[in-house]
């Protein structure tokens, strides 16, 4: 290969690697229904967070005590970026 192909094989290879990184930007949250009929939330992790609509609705109803528990013990919580 000459140099200008090796040039040309560079670009491409960082053309594909910057939108491979686009791809895999973290996406919007999205919920679906699943197989056994429970609520599943998608774009949290490498995995939903699964949950029956029972359970879904007392975690909502304790939001404002888990965001007042977040602020309380935030220096000891870690972040994911």
């Amino acid at each position: 290969m000459s140099d200008e192909d090796l040039k040309a094989e560079l670009e491409r290879l960082k053309a594909e690697n910057a939108n491979l990184k686009k791809a895999t930007k973290p996406k919007d949250l999205t919920l679906k229904v699943s197989q056994k009929g429970a609520v599943s939330l998608y774009g949290m992790g490498r995995f939903p967070v699964t949950l029956y609509k029972e359970q879904w609705l007392k975690v909502l109803d304790k939001a404002d005590d888990i965001r007042d528990f977040i602020k309380e013990n935030d220096g000891q919580l870690a972040t994911k970026n």
